[in-house]
């Protein structure tokens, strides 16, 4: 399911997984070339079925300016984007944090 926004000239899906965020609620994190995007969902457990809502989080890879990981058994991914702090629930945090800091090098490369 990629992101609902548009993407930009280039930009590629490089990570993308259903989690929950500690202050923002269950949405889905997504990590592309270019940015890092955190939208809501809604779910209706009577179907089964997910909607996708706004993007709460939708920021470009040079605006974050701290990636580590917590946690041993419910892990979480911490992305630190000016004076916020996002702590994401994702299956494998090391692997979410790691990918996070290639790509931003990435991108700051190429800029």
């Amino acid at each position: 399911m990629a992101p609902q926004i548009d993407p930009n000239p280039g930009e590629k899906l490089v990570l993308e997984e259903d989690c929950s965020e500690v202050k923002l609620g269950s949405g889905i994190l997504s990590l592309t070339s270019q940015r890092i995007i955190f939208e809501k969902t809604e779910g209706n457990l009577t179907t089964l079925n997910k909607k996708i809502g706004n993007a709460l989080l939708n920021s470009t890879l040079d605006k974050v300016s701290n990636v580590n990981h917590e946690g041993f058994i419910l892990t979480k991914v911490v992305v630190q984007i000016g004076d916020s702090k996002y702590k994401f629930s994702v299956f494998n945090s090391k692997k979410w944090a790691k990918e996070i800091e290639t790509q931003k090098a990435l991108f700051n490369n190429k800029q």
